[in-house]
């Protein structure tokens, strides 16, 4: 396990929040791979700094495995750290920085399953995609998705390494992210009713979203899997106006809808612009409410009875299937074509974006035994 923790800790070093560029972390793990013989393909990001990476080890054949992981990680500002989280810590059985549990600890693993498959020839190959700037939306992944079919070709499987405690994940639901921009007309506050408050649009919007939420979960379709069964309408941010004594001409509101499989996205979303046009309706002419979508992937729902399931549960050496609430790459992957779980070391909901984040060393070595039997597979 030290070559894996040796690379953790330079991994650790790289502070790539998504906010900033990640080219010397990609610049150290393409130097990495490509020193061990491995097929390096930088794919640029649209802002500057930002790459992905796709790499091959092994002949260019169908029937390949792929490991997939995102190498940004959430802010620590704000957050009260006892430890550096630019620096890896060792206390114990655990593991501390920013990124050691989502999910540089998969990175490390990864690199190091591709360090063991350098040392002997592959049947199939083995592929390693690596993105950025999914912290905020599954960004990255997308701009590198028109590039990523000719790199990865048609594999039997592939693991996308979000932290799942080892476990299988079968599925997790989609997301699509919006900002509604309410747009009124402004006037002196004393003569408010003469006037249309864009607040006022953006509230009787907050209400309708409410409302969906309502039906989602008392009428809308179910997967018990799921702590939370049905798909959810959220609004979390609300902004509008200058001054108390002057009606707000504009307001805007941003809202995310997570849908199960069953659930199309442009249906919900057809809802919500429904109730937009009657909120409008009813505040006349110079009213107006516009839709800009921000962010959105895919959910993930792959058969328990999928062939590629069952050779998840061999590589890791267990039968335990789940299925997670946050959101991941993996359904991009299904999109093209590709059977995808997601199983990865760590806990995302003790340890995601919490300060003092760790992972355990038995995960790392849990980790490293299932891509092991990748290799071991590969090499069959």
């Amino acid at each position: 396990m030290s070559v894996v923790l040796d690379i953790l800790d330079r991994l650790i070093g790289f502070d790539t929040v998504s906010a900033r560029p990640n080219r010397e972390m990609m610049d150290y793990i393409a130097d990495f791979l490509a020193t061990r013989g491995a097929r390096v393909t930088t794919i640029a990001g649209k802002e500057p700094g930002k790459s992905g990476l796709v790499v091959t080890i092994g002949p260019a054949t169908a029937g390949g495995i792929v490991l997939s992981a995102h190498t940004d990680v959430v802010p620590v500002d704000g957050q009260d750290w006892t430890y550096p989280p630019f620096a890896l810590t060792r206390e114990g059985s655990r593991l501390y920085g920013r990124g050691t549990t989502d999910m540089k600890g998969f990175v490390a693993c990864m690199l190091g399953a591709a360090d063991e498959a350098a040392q002997t020839g592959l049947r199939t190959p083995l592929t390693l995609v690596l993105s950025y700037d999914e912290e905020i939306g599954c960004v990255g992944i997308q701009e590198m998705r028109p590039e990523l079919p000719a790199l990865i070709g048609a594999p039997r499987l592939c693991i996308v390494g979000e932290p799942t405690g080892m476990a299988i994940a079968t599925g997790h639901k989609g997301k699509i992210a919006l900002r509604a921009t309410c747009g009124g007309t402004s006037g002196h506050s004393a003569l408010a009713p003469d006037f249309v408050n864009a607040l006022d649009l953006a509230a009787d919007l907050v209400v309708a979203i409410r409302d969906l939420q309502r039906n989602l979960e008392q009428r809308g379709a179910r997967d018990n899997a799921y702590s939370i069964p049905y798909s959810t309408a959220h609004a979390g941010l609300l902004s509008g106006g200058r001054a108390l004594n002057i009606v707000p001409d504009l307001a805007e509101l941003t809202f995310e809808l997570r849908h199960l499989a069953a659930d199309a996205p442009q249906e919900l979303l057809s809802r919500i612009r429904a109730s937009a046009e009657s909120i409008t309706a009813r505040y006349g002419p110079a009213a107006s409410i516009r839709f800009e979508t921000l962010t959105a992937y895919p959910g993930l729902d792959i058969a328990t009875d999928d062939p590629a399931v069952g050779l998840a549960r061999q590589f890791a050496g267990t039968g335990q299937l789940t299925k997670v609430a946050f959101g991941t790459e993996a359904g991009v992957f299904q999109e093209m074509g590709v059977p995808t779980i997601v199983c990865g070391p760590g806990s995302m909901s003790g340890q995601g974006h919490k300060p003092d984040e760790y992972i355990e060393t038995s995960q790392i070595e849990a980790c490293q035994a299932m891509l092991g039997r990748v290799v071991k597979d590969l090499r069959a």
